[in-house]
């Protein structure tokens, strides 16, 4: 039974808050999608925790008054967004409780929600019921309650967290715009994220990983792009953020109230919070040149962003008309890495699905990345010989016409996007993608898990190993040279081209250093690297 939070357990709590929250961040994002979906909510509630771990972690003390001060200076610091800006709020109220305390009982923390949930409010120009706000509030005042009679952490936490997922549920009756896209406040869902993180860390647990129970399951954009016109036209074009630092010495706090009047009289979805230290800065405006103008009468300006909305809505709607338009033949392909995804889209594959040699996406996961291309006829490229048949089964799965190119490697899939004819019929392009197929060697390099003799090469753990589709043909201690012999073994007189696809734990610098040597070393070849972004393999190549 735990009573009291000291200084330490409190520091492990804001990281284990940050960290449940980085885990589920994606989650969040896609619940985001209000005013413009930009799926942003989580990734900005995140950075705000981020940077509040980073000032944390820079405090020498576990002395609850200045873990305080950092977590809250943290939190303001780096705050983005609507999202971020009210959770450093909320965490400055917060924190500004917990830093009077010399150990944390359950009603001093129940004070300090609710202190949060004050300053929060008072943040916002224009409070919505049915947003994190909302959530903060319902959370706080039950907290109150419970605290009056509930001394033990682990049972106030629960019932707080009970609280909070049944007032999460409510927010689609409170906001159309939730009920609209079927989904709940994205920052409410984010809020509670952290402070189930905290009770994790005070129950024990290591593993933050947080099962969502929400009723119904999130709309993707593409889910309600049919919707988007009745957005309606933007009133206030211009999403203007910064930061006022070095305050001239006549700058008063009257002065940075004035700013916020000054703001909404040019916009809305304003937010105006800070001190003579840092303020902070976020307002909807036709005119962000005055925006800026009146930040400067006060101090210095930096983090300066601007985002035309209307452009991000015409983007947006120009997405629409593409997606109610079909087409007589898609594309999708799996990939390993951010990178190789972006060289798809590049090549006009209508969706990527994440996975590869370590992480095989299922028979339904290819179903449904098929059933989301506007086109009766949709090519497959597998691009793994441990995903092919699950390709093939996936037919049984959609009402599309799948035609599975049965690309073994990325480099072939790549081939064969770069094959497709959009004016080509279905046999066509099959004919042409399987030709291209016969002209590519793939080889990838990654290292040994395991001690083992096998293709004629002894094995050690660790070992930086090159191979093909078939067999392993060099290992060696670095990689560079290890990719150089396998190269070396691919190469023929007919090869004019050398990709070097580069993995996640390679530096640009170091494959371009490679990509220098191997095309001194084959004059006759273009040799070329591109960011794959891939986990597991350090180099995906192609040689044509």
């Amino acid at each position: 039974m735990i009573k009291t939070i000291n200084g330490a357990t409190f520091r492990k709590m804001i990281v284990a808050g940050a960290g449940l929250l980085e885990q589920n961040k994606k989650y969040v994002d896609s619940l985001n999608v209000f005013p413009v979906p930009d799926g942003d909510t989580g990734t900005n509630m995140f950075l705000t925790m981020k940077s509040a771990v980073g000032e944390v972690s820079k405090c020498i003390t576990n002395d609850l008054d200045a873990l305080s001060e950092a977590f809250a200076k943290g939190a303001l610091k780096g705050a983005r967004g609507n999202s971020g800006v009210i959770t450093s709020q909320i965490f400055k109220g917060f924190c500004s409780e917990i830093k009077k305390a010399n150990e944390i009982t359950t009603k001093v923390f129940a004070k300090a929600m609710q202190e949060g949930a004050n300053i929060a409010y008072k943040a916002v120009t224009k409070p919505k019921e049915g947003t994190i706000l909302t959530v903060i509030r319902v959370m706080a005042e039950n907290a109150v309650n419970v605290a009056k009679k509930c001394d033990n952490f682990e049972e106030f936490f629960k019932r707080v967290l009970d609280t909070g997922e049944e007032i999460l549920k409510q927010t689609p009756e409170m906001l159309p715009v939730l009920k609209k896209a079927g989904v709940v406040d994205a920052g409410g869902r984010g809020i509670i994220v952290i402070f189930t993180g905290f009770y994790k860390l005070i129950m024990g647990e290591e593993d933050f990983e947080f099962q969502f129970e929400d009723e119904k399951a999130p709309q993707s954009v593409d889910d309600v792009i049919a919707d988007i016109n009745a957005l309606g036209d933007i009133e206030f074009g211009y999403c203007t953020e910064y930061m006022i630092i070095h305050m001239k010495k006549k700058t008063t706090e009257a002065d940075i109230d004035k700013l916020r009047e000054k703001l909404m009289a040019i916009g809305d979805s304003v937010i105006c919070i800070g001190d003579l230290n840092l303020v902070k800065v976020h307002v909807h405006s036709n005119e962000p040149n005055k925006a800026i103008g009146y930040a400067l009468e006060l101090g210095e300006i930096y983090n300066i962003k601007i985002e035309n909305m209307r452009e991000q809505n015409r983007e947006l709607k120009k997405k629409a008309n593409i997606m109610e338009e079909t087409k007589e033949i898609g594309m999708i392909a799996v990939a390993p890495g951010d990178g190789l995804s972006a060289i798809f889209k590049d090549l006009s594959v209508d969706e990527i699905i994440v996975g590869g040699q370590t992480m095989n996406p299922s028979a339904a996961d290819i179903a449904a990345a098929a059933d989301k291309v506007p086109a009766r006829n949709v090519f497959v490229f597998p691009n793994n010989k441990n995903i092919i048949l699950a390709a093939n089964q996936a037919n049984d799965l959609t009402n599309k016409n799948l035609i599975v190119i049965g690309t073994k490697s990325v480099p072939e899939g790549i081939t064969c996007a770069i094959a497709f004819n959009p004016d080509g019929s279905v046999e066509e392009n099959t004919e042409a993608m399987n030709d291209a197929i016969k002209g590519v060697k793939s080889a990838s390099v990654t290292y040994a898990v395991r001690d083992t003799h096998v293709d004629g090469f002894d094995l050690a753990v660790g070992e930086i190993i090159g191979l093909d589709d078939k067999a392993i043909l060099a290992k060696g201690k670095l990689v560079s040279d290890t990719t150089e012999r396998l190269v070396e073994k691919l190469i023929t007189e007919d090869t004019m081209n050398i990709t070097l696809f580069y993995g996640e734990d390679i530096r640009e610098e170091e494959a371009t250093a490679l990509c220098e040597k191997l095309a001194e070393k084959y004059p006759d070849c273009e040799v070329t690297s591109a960011y794959g972004g891939q986990p597991v393999y350090y180099y995906l190549i192609s040689l044509e």
